[in-house]
């Protein structure tokens, strides 16, 4: 299984041909696809605040519902706070959102699919594929 970020899907959305060419391999191979819980929230403000048209608004909608979601328990949660504490040290904090979503994929052993290579390489132990 793999873990796609907020970034991923919309450049999925978006008809990005890099993402469409990496979601088409993913899909090809064993690879189960799955979302963390924080990125539902980040999908979700983010079509509040535009004014799309509802069919937008259900593709989006449809490709949640097709996806395992891997949710911020609590392993996941103290993950989460160690990231930030230690990313607050070193002057590198980023947004909580995406502290979540790599706390959720380090704990489920998951890589993350981003194109967010910039605020995710700053974490210890997470594996990222961009495209």
């Amino acid at each position: 299984m793999v873990c796609l970020d907020t970034s991923f899907i919309v450049d999925i959305m978006r008809e990005c041909p890099e993402a469409i060419q990496l979601k088409d391999k993913l899909e090809k191979s064993s690879n189960s696809l799955a979302i963390a819980s924080p990125t539902i929230i980040e999908l979700i403000r983010g079509l509040d605040s535009l004014n799309l048209r509802e069919t937008e608004k259900d593709r989006i909608e449809d490709f949640i519902s097709l996806v395992t979601t891997l949710s911020l328990d609590r392993k996941s949660a103290i993950k989460a706070g160690n990231i930030d504490s230690e990313l607050i040290k070193k002057g590198e904090k980023i947004d909580i959102e995406d502290v979540m979503i790599a706390a959720i994929a380090i704990t489920n052993n998951e890589r993350l699919v981003t194109r967010n290579e910039k605020h995710f390489s700053r974490i210890k132990n997470l594996e990222i594929e961009t495209y």
